[in-house]
């Protein structure tokens, strides 16, 4: 399904950001037809199935199209109104979800994690023996190659914010954790977030920067559900969805809601792969703060034009500008630059997003103070405060040429 351009385009009514020419955005209506030409290209490509795009600018939606199917099987058409996992899209909303705690005076960044669960008091640190001293002649083959050290201090709210925390982050720390500390199908963020406080950390808290991709964030959830007194799922509904108007974002399909959701799909050498396990990281118990839900692209967009204004939209107040520049910060250094497979040079780390310190050094075709983040099917979504921008695609393979293409495209159509 494609969208007409022209002001006619209507958004549904949970919709909260209005739809305008594209010429009075300063964008070109021409030049955005090459967005579709650039998702096109990857679909006959046979990379992709399909995808929504969507850029806003000034406040005002001056592209939403549909490309593709949603399904190969059935043939179906992907619609604007689509149903999209976002995995670690989810990260933002969990930042905002904290910042909110922050501003009530619930939460301090600096505050370790001991003081709203006891059992992260006194962790450790997993060192590989080798660092300092060499096997002991005789140990056995089966032996511990690691041993435990005290961490220097302890993690901190900041630390799970900006990944700089250690906790299950890749290292020997996560490999033992799969063995000692397995999530269930059973586990909720009250019975499962306290175990990790037993997990030996990665490194030592602040030292480095790797990606919890799920631990960290799904503390940082528990810790919302101990200070707001709500299950997670309850207060992003509450305090965030219902506010800004996002009513098909959840972490668990409903029922009526199935028949929109986009197929998942693996790379594979004989093509495109429908994925086993079409729920992805979804439960209806489990609310995966780092990469739990389901959106439609509409739908973030909210959020996103929310971050855009400083912190509101339509009345709603859920930051204040000053928050927003925080998280939207560079926390880390150096330290990000050519982690998880992004450029060497030009990026930041702000409060569970992306930053772009400097477009040029990254070599993406985003502004320089651009954040976002995006997720492990291939969802995107920047935040441009130089353009006064929003740009999202969806898609439900992980094809980064994809959202490089999008970048470009997006980029080219701004004609002032």
């Amino acid at each position: 399904m494609i969208w007409s351009l022209a002001p006619a385009m209507l958004l549904s009514a949970a919709g909260q950001v209005p739809t305008g020419k594209p010429e009075e955005a300063g964008m070109s209506t021409e030049r955005l037809q090459r967005i579709h030409q650039a998702v096109q290209r990857h679909i006959d490509a046979g990379a992709i199935s399909g995808a929504v795009t969507l850029v806003a600018r000034h406040g005002k939606i001056v592209h939403f199209q549909a490309h593709g199917l949603m399904d190969l099987e059935s043939k179906k058409s992907m619609t604007t109104d689509a149903i999209f996992r976002i995995a670690s899209m989810t990260k933002p909303i969990t930042g905002v979800a904290v910042m909110m705690m922050v501003e009530e005076g619930k939460i301090r960044l600096n505050d370790p994690v001991s003081r709203f669960i006891p059992e992260f008091k006194d962790t450790k640190v997993a060192v590989p023996r080798d660092s300092i001293t060499p096997r002991p002649s005789g140990q056995r083959s089966g032996d511990p190659d690691f041993y435990l050290a005290p961490a220097f201090r302890e993690i901190t709210i900041r630390d799970l914010l900006t990944h700089t925390s250690g906790l299950i982050s890749g290292g020997i720390g996560a490999r033992e954790a799969a063995k000692s500390t397995p999530k269930t199908p059973t586990d909720t963020l009250a019975s499962y977030v306290p175990r990790l406080g037993s997990v030996a950390l990665d490194f030592q808290p602040g030292t480095q920067w790797a990606y919890s991709g799920a631990a960290g964030p799904e503390v940082l959830g528990r810790i919302v559900e101990i200070v707001s007194g709500q299950p997670y799922d309850r207060f992003l509904q509450t305090r965030i969805f219902e506010p800004l108007g996002m009513k098909d974002t959840f972490f668990y399909p409903p029922d009526d809601r199935r028949p929109r959701l986009v197929t998942l799909y693996d790379k594979s050498p004989n093509g495109l792969r429908k994925s086993a396990n079409q729920d992805g990281f979804s439960s209806k118990t489990f609310f995966g703060a780092g990469g739990g839900l389901m959106s439609t692209a509409e739908d973030y967009l909210q959020l996103a034009q929310m971050l855009s204004n400083g912190g509101k939209l339509n009345g709603h107040v859920l930051l204040s500008p000053r928050t927003v520049q925080l998280m939207a910060a560079n926390h880390v250094g150096d330290m990000f630059n050519g982690k998880l497979g992004r450029p060497a040079h030009g990026m930041g780390y702000g409060l569970l997003m992306g930053v772009i310190e400097d477009s040029v050094a990254s070599g993406l075709r985003v502004s320089t103070g651009s954040f976002g983040w995006d997720g492990a099917y291939g969802t995107q979504a920047w935040i441009d405060p130089t353009e006064k921008m929003v740009t999202i695609i969806m898609i439900q393979t992980q094809v980064t040429p994809v959202q490089r293409d999008f970048e470009n495209a997006v980029m080219q159509a701004i004609v002032e």
